[in-house]
């Protein structure tokens, strides 16, 4: 600071150089909507298009806004997907006659019981919680569906700009949310600015709506911010790894869904797989673990690989190949774990809060909902004096959603505190016995990250080696999600303390970070002189946010890279 004052003091044409560089980095160019909304997955966008609706309703043009992350509208949205159409029927009653990708009804529908790597038990649909049930629901692809829900709301009016994070949070005088910033584009990884570099830009309005997604960073401060946490659980997630494989024509069934439980998880990791048979010959494949398992030496994408080589699963992918590969935590909290939804300026709708039925293992359906009842609240408090959070926050308590959340909400807590075995139990008494009508709310409030044990007191996991046929290593994988980030730009995967992995997560828990991330981001390697340090791979990163969930020191911060960088699913 004190070379700068002397610098500045030298002459004044230097003086004015050095005032029109600050002027640039800190003034940006402020653009002004009646609604700005952060994420353009179904939670956002359904917003988006039910305000687009009702402005043309009332005759007038719609000022909404969305930003995007990802390179293109679908980048990086990924999920199962088995989809409840109950929210899309309300938003476009003619969907169907309107082109939307849904298109596969579910057919068969398969739970097995997977007893080790060579046997299954097929679950009779008697002993399958009614909510699990997948009979009128469809197959489908979530980055489809975003895709198009984007082209209906750009044609009622609506402004989409994928490539642009919201990296801040803009208040006002009276400490309301007013806006946010987009990162600026061109820093080396310095902080330096590179040639081309664009300063972000201000994206004020009257409301926002935050539907960045699960564990969204922006949400993360508006709860730090508001108390929006203080009187709910901890939000719980798990991770889901999926790949999208082209089988065989003998094999494919379009609409079956099959869903197993059991190995290769022990009776207290909770989890299960998936195999949907979609259209054009295409099967989504996909592996889900809570993140609040114990073992620090598990390994989620290699228990995904093993997975895939059990017989019940192996026979449907014998013969085909493997397309696209991606992973994204999920929340699964449920409604015990629901943040307050408004604050001053601005809700959280969707995964962002937080609205996923872990029991139903869905979320489109209430994501959309979400959404579409924050647009409404935006209408309807510009005709009175009711905020807008409140509005919104007393739409989802009289909701389906609510609904939904409420008869469900002992499933998540019910695994965590008795194991697969005896919380699948209760699940099937509380749903299909007592019909989800029970007098008593279980409760977790053991955060995912304080779970770990130590790793000399947890058994080492031999995985077998991938087989380049059913199972397949890292490396082959990350290539197939289509991520890059520019090599030069900050590292978006912050450490708080550079010293922890190796003096605290190494000794402690062998650094989980090795084998939690889905795509080798976190690497211990060893200098002979220095010893071991954490190399970060942050060219790597399928921005699942895993890291900043399951890191027992609570160390590391996920903060959006660049525009546009990231994984580029097709179809995911």
């Amino acid at each position: 600071m004190l070379q700068c004052y002397l610098f500045l003091l030298q002459s004044p044409a230097s003086v004015w150089t050095f005032r029109r560089h600050w002027t640039e980095r800190v003034d940006r160019e402020v653009t002004e909507f009646d609604v700005v909304i952060v994420g353009a997955g179904p939670a956002g966008l359904a917003a988006a298009c039910r305000l687009g609706q009702l402005a043309v309703a009332n005759g007038v043009e719609p000022s909404v806004c969305v930003v995007e992350k990802g390179s293109e509208v679908g980048a990086h949205i990924l999920s199962g997907a088995v989809m409840e159409s109950r929210a899309l029927d309300e938003l476009f009653p003619d969907w169907c006659n309107q082109g939307a990708p849904v298109d596969v009804p579910v057919g068969s529908d398969t739970l097995y019981w997977l007893r080790n790597e060579k046997s299954g038990v097929r679950m009779p649909g008697l002993f399958v919680p009614a909510p699990m049930h997948n009979k009128g629901n469809y197959i489908v692809s979530a980055g489809r569906i975003c895709q198009w829900l984007a082209e209906q709301a750009e044609t009622l009016g609506c402004d989409i700009f994928p490539g642009f994070p919201a990296t801040e949070i803009l208040y006002d005088d009276d400490d309301r949310v007013s806006g946010v910033a987009t990162g600026d584009m061109g820093l080396g990884a310095d902080g330096s600015e590179k040639q081309g570099f664009e300063r972000g830009i201000e994206l004020r309005a009257r409301h926002l709506i935050f539907a960045e997604g699960c564990r969204g960073s922006l949400g993360k401060e508006l709860e730090q911010q508001f108390g929006l946490r203080a009187h709910s659980d901890p939000q719980h997630y798990g991770i889901g790894l999926k790949e999208i494989w082209k089988i065989d024509a003998a094999k494919h069934d379009a609409g079956t869904v099959v869903h197993t439980v059991g190995w290769p998880l022990d009776n207290h990791t909770e989890g299960g797989g998936f195999l949907y048979h979609a259209g054009e010959g295409q099967a989504y494949v996909g592996f889900v673990i809570a993140l609040n398992y114990a073992n620090p030496h598990v390994n989620p994408f290699e228990e995904f690989q093993r997975w895939k080589r059990h017989p019940r699963i192996r026979r449907f992918l014998e013969g085909g190949s493997r397309v696209s590969y991606g992973a994204r935590a999920v929340n699964k909290g449920g409604l015990q774990s629901l943040p307050a939804l408004g604050f001053p300026g601005g809700v959280m709708v969707g995964c962002e809060a937080g609205f996923l039925n872990g029991l139903k293992i869905k979320g489109i359906h209430t994501a959309m909902k979400t959404g579409m009842l924050a647009a409404e609240a935006i209408v309807a408090s510009e005709r009175g004096t009711t905020e807008v959070g409140e509005l919104y926050s007393q739409a989802v308590r009289d909701s389906w959603v609510m609904g939904e959340l409420h008869r469900a909400r002992n499933f998540s807590p019910g695994l965590a505190k008795f194991g697969t075995l005896i919380g699948a139990g209760l699940a099937f008494v509380e749903h299909r016995l007592l019909f989800g009508r029970v007098p008593y709310t279980l409760l977790n409030r053991r955060a995912d990250y304080d779970s770990l044990k130590l790793a000399d007191d947890a058994a080492e996991i031999a995985y077998p080696k991938a087989d380049g046929e059913i199972s397949f290593d890292l490396a082959s994988s990350v290539y197939l999600s289509n991520t890059n980030h520019a090599d030069d730009q900050p590292c978006h995967l912050q450490l708080k303390d550079s010293h922890v992995p190796v003096a605290v997560n190494l000794p402690r828990f062998a650094e989980p970070a090795q084998r939690y991330c889905p795509a080798g981001v976190y690497e211990i390697v060893s200098d002979s002189e220095a010893g071991p340090r954490l190399q970060i791979n942050a060219q790597n990163c399928l921005h699942c946010k895993t890291c900043e969930i399951k890191d027992p020191a609570q160390n590391i911060r996920w903060v959006p890279p660049e525009g546009g960088g990231g994984p580029n699913y097709s179809g995911m």
